[in-house]
């Protein structure tokens, strides 16, 4: 499975521009999000659709596919959840 190319980068433009809202992430490259000085989401492209590797739990990558509206909302449901709960153990 390949990094997304710029092509396939403009097929997600609205998961992008939603991604790029939260404070906490910074976009180093195109597509390629950072949490604190470590990757936190990338997307890759393979026949079966468009993929989001992000690392939920801080540590290892889970990959999500994102090909449709409704699979990105699920990414951006579990990354809100992610950046909340990081949030959280930052505030103890």
């Amino acid at each position: 499975m390949k990094h997304a190319t710029p092509a396939t980068l403009r097929l997600i433009d609205a998961l992008l521009v939603e991604v790029r809202r939260r404070p906490e992430l910074r976009e180093r490259t195109p597509g390629a999000f950072y949490f604190k000085a470590k990757g936190y989401l990338h997307f890759h492209e393979d026949p079966a659709g468009i993929f989001a590797d992000v690392k939920l739990d801080h540590a290892e990558f889970t990959r999500m596919r994102v090909s449709t509206t409704a699979e990105q909302r699920k990414l951006i449901e579990a990354m809100d959840r992610s950046l909340k709960a990081a949030a959280r153990s930052v505030a103890r």
